[in-house]
C-alpha cells in the first residue's frame, strides 16, 4: 500500500491517496482537492468519505464530474453531501453507495471496511484498508472529534469510544487532520476522553 498526504484548505483537512495493486482510492477530497488528486491519482476508481462535514467533501462534485468513479459515505451522513449543517456553501455531490453500519465493501478486489464511529456527525466512521485506519474526525495523535457541532451527539462520542477501546489488533492510524499515531498509543487516553465527554455533552 502506498499512501499520499496533501493538507487541503483553511482546516488542514488531510486528503489521502491509497494505492494498492496500481488502482487508487481517494479518501476525503476537501477543499481545492480536485488539482492535487488528478495530479497524483494514475487510476481512481472510488471516492471514500469518512463524514460528511464540508471539509472533508468539497471536491467530491469536481472529482466525480472528472473521473467518472463512484462516492461512497454512511447513509446517516448522506444528507450533508447537499446541506452543510456548518452552513458553508459546499458543492453539492450525490453518493453512489451507501455504507451501512460496520460494512465490508469490495472496490475492485479491494477490502474497504468501515466502521461507524458516530459522535461527531451521525455516520461519523474510520475507513479500515489493512491495518490502516483512515480516522476522519473521530481520533487524532493525543486527541478526539468534537461533538458540539450540529447533529453531533456527545452520548453517541462515548459509546464509540467504548467500542474502540475494545479492539485488540493494532492500527496505524491516519486522521483527518494532523500527524499520524496508531491505535494502541490513543487507547490508552480513551478511558480519560469517554470520561470527559461524560462530564461536559
Amino acid at each position: 500500500m502506498e499512501i499520499k498526504i496533501q493538507p487541503m484548505g483553511q482546516t488542514q483537512t488531510n486528503c489521502y491517496i491509497v494505492t494498492i495493486d496500481d488502482k487508487d482510492l481517494i479518501i476525503d477530497p476537501g477543499i481545492g482537492a480536485t488539482e492535487w488528486v488528478l495530479k497524483n491519482s494514475k487510476n481512481p476508481i472510488a471516492i471514500l468519505n469518512t463524514h460528511g462535514h464540508y471539509d472533508h467533501v468539497w471536491s467530491n462534485r469536481a472529482l466525480k464530474e472528472k473521473l467518472k468513479i463512484p462516492l461512497y459515505i454512511q447513509k446517516e451522513d448522506e444528507f450533508m453531501l447537499t446541506k452543510c449543517p456548518l452552513g458553508q456553501n459546499v458543492p453539492p455531490s450525490k453518493a453512489n453507495y451507501l455504507v451501512n453500519g460496520d460494512e465490508l465493501l469490495n472496490i475492485e478486489n479491494i477490502q474497504v471496511q468501515f466502521r461507524h464511529f458516530p459522535g461527531h456527525t451521525p455516520g461519523n466512521s474510520i475507513i479500515e484498508i489493512e491495518d490502516v485506519w483512515f480516522s476522519g474526525d473521530f481520533i487524532f495523535d493525543q486527541s478526539i472529534g468534537r461533538w458540539d457541532f450540529p447533529f453531533s451527539s456527545g452520548e453517541a462520542m462515548v459509546k464509540s469510544l467504548e467500542k474502540a477501546m475494545k479492539i485488540e489488533k493494532d492500527f496505524t492510524l491516519y486522521p483527518g487532520h494532523g500527524v499520524s499515531t496508531t491505535l494502541k498509543k490513543e487507547q490508552k487516553r480513551m478511558a480519560l476522553w469517554r470520561d470527559y465527554v461524560k462530564n461536559n455533552a
